[in-house]
C-alpha cells in the first residue's frame, strides 16, 4: 500500500475516533472533579472551572490507535520496536505528568518536585540514547555526515552485551532537556503550545513525504512511512486539542506538554536526525528558553523556577497584544521558518537560526524599552 494512502486512512480514522477520546477523557475527568481552579488566575477568572490534565488523550489516542499499525503497516522488526520504546516512555511520561497535574489543583498528595522532572527528562535521553533511536550522527556544514557513534564501551550484563555510544547519550540527553523545557516555557497562553507543536508534526510529515520521493533507499522509504503513520494519528488529536485549549473547554496541563515535547523530540531523530528543522518550527522558544534560563542567572534565581516576566509571551504581552495576536505571531513566524529548513541545505538552516535569533532578540530588546518608559 502507498504509503500516502496508509497516511489518509490513519489519519481520517483518527479524525473521527479522536473527538470521542475528548469526549471520553472530558467526561471522566468532570465525573471525578477534577478541574482547574481559574479564580487564582487574573487573566482566568471570568470563566467557569474546566477538565484539567485532559492532555492525556494524546497517549490515550495513541495507545489506542498503535494496534493497527502493527496489524496492517508491515514495520520491519526494528521500527516495530521503536514503536514499542515510544509507547512505554509515553505512558510514564504521561502519568507522572499527571500526578503532577493532580497536585497543582489539589488532587493529589504526591508531588513531582522541578528537580525530578529534570533527572526525568535525562532518564528519557539517556534510555533513546541506549537505543537505535539515538541521535547518532550530525551533518556536516559543507555536506555529508559527521558520525558521532566512534566512541562506545561494552558492558557484559549477566551474559548480555551492553553497548554504550557515550556521544551520541549525551548529544541526545541535550537535546531532549532542551526541547522539554523550551515547550513547557511556552506553556501559558492558551492554544500557543499546541498550536504550534500542531505546526511541527505538519512540518514533519511533509519532509517525511519529502524524503519518500526523493530519496529511494528501502532504508529511508521505510523510515519515512513509518514517521508519516505516526504523524497521522497524532495530528488530528492535536487539532482538536489545540482548539479545545483556546476556547478553555479542557485544560492541557503537563499531561500534554511533556508528552507533545517528547513527541517532537523523538520524531525529529527518526526522520533522519532533522534536528535542525525541528529547531527552526521551535527556534523562537528555543532562543527564548535560553535568554529566560541566563537572565534568571544572573539575577541569583533559580533558572528553573516559573515566572511571569521572563518568558516570551509576557513579553509581548507588555506590547498590549492581545492572546489571539501572540498565538498569530507565534504560530506565522513557527510556519514560515519551518517550511524554509524543508528545503534548506545545512549551512542554510544554521543561517536560518541566526535569523531565528536575532528576531527574538530584537523583541526582546523592542519590549524591555518599551517595558522602561
Amino acid at each position: 500500500m502507498s504509503p500516502i494512502i496508509q497516511f489518509f486512512i490513519i489519519f481520517i480514522s483518527s479524525l473521527i475516533i479522536s473527538p470521542l477520546i475528548l469526549r471520553g477523557v472530558s467526561f471522566l475527568l468532570k465525573k471525578y472533579n477534577l478541574l482547574d481552579r481559574p479564580h487564582l488566575y487574573k487573566s482566568e477568572k471570568w470563566r467557569s472551572p474546566a477538565p484539567y490534565g485532559a492532555g492525556i488523550s494524546l497517549i490515550v489516542m495513541l495507545l489506542i490507535m498503535s494496534p493497527l499499525l502493527f496489524l496492517f503497516a508491515d514495520f520491519s522488526l526494528l521500527l516495530e520496536k521503536r514503536l514499542i520504546i515510544i509507547l512505554w516512555i509515553g505512558v510514564i511520561l504521561s502519568i507522572v505528568s499527571f500526578i503532577d497535574d493532580m497536585d497543582t489543583i489539589g488532587k493529589s498528595r504526591i508531588k513531582v518536585p522541578p528537580i525530578v522532572r529534570l533527572l526525568m527528562q535525562i532518564g528519557v535521553g539517556a534510555i533513546i540514547g541506549l537505543t537505535s533511536i539515538k541521535i547518532s550522527y550530525m551533518s556536516h556544514v559543507l555536506g555529508g555526515i559527521i558520525p558521532l557513534d566512534s566512541f562506545f564501551s561494552i558492558f557484559d550484563i549477566v551474559g548480555f552485551q551492553l553497548i554504550v555510544y557515550w556521544i551520541p547519550i549525551f548529544v541526545t540527553i541535550l537535546w531532549y532537556v532542551v526541547v522539554f523545557n523550551a515547550v513547557n516555557f511556552s506553556d501559558w497562553v492558551p492554544g500557543l503550545t499546541w498550536g504550534f507543536s500542531l505546526i511541527s508534526f505538519i512540518i514533519l510529515a511533509a519532509l517525511a513525504l519529502k524524503l519518500y520521493l526523493t530519496d529511494t533507499t528501502l532504508a529511508s522509504q521505510e523510515n519515512s512511512r513509518f514517521l508519516l503513520s505516526i504523524l497521522a494519528i497524532i495530528i488530528p488529536i492535536t487539532y482538536y486539542l489545540t482548539r479545545a485549549d483556546i476556547s478553555r473547554k479542557l485544560i492541557m496541563g503537563d499531561s500534554g506538554t511533556i508528552m507533545l515535547a517528547f513527541l517532537i523530540a523523538t520524531l525529529a531523530i527518526i526522520a533522519g536526525g532533522k534536528i535542525a528543522t525541528a529547531m527552526s518550527v521551535l527556534g523562537l522558544y528555543l532562543i527564548d528558553f535560553i535568554y529566560v534560563i541566563t537572565a534568571r542567572i544572573l539575577n541569583w534565581q533559580n533558572p528553573m523556577k516559573w515566572d511571569q516576566t521572563h518568558h516570551l509571551h509576557y513579553r509581548l504581552m507588555e506590547l498590549w497584544l492581545s492572546q489571539p495576536q501572540i498565538r498569530f505571531i507565534v504560530y506565522f513566524l513557527s510556519s514560515v521558518f519551518g517550511v524554509a529548513a524543508i528545503f534548506l541545505p545545512t549551512i542554510g538552516k544554521i543561517i536560518l537560526f541566526v535569523i531565528i535569533a536575532w528576531v527574538t532578540i530584537f523583541l526582546t530588546e523592542i519590549l524591555e524599552k518599551v517595558k522602561k518608559k
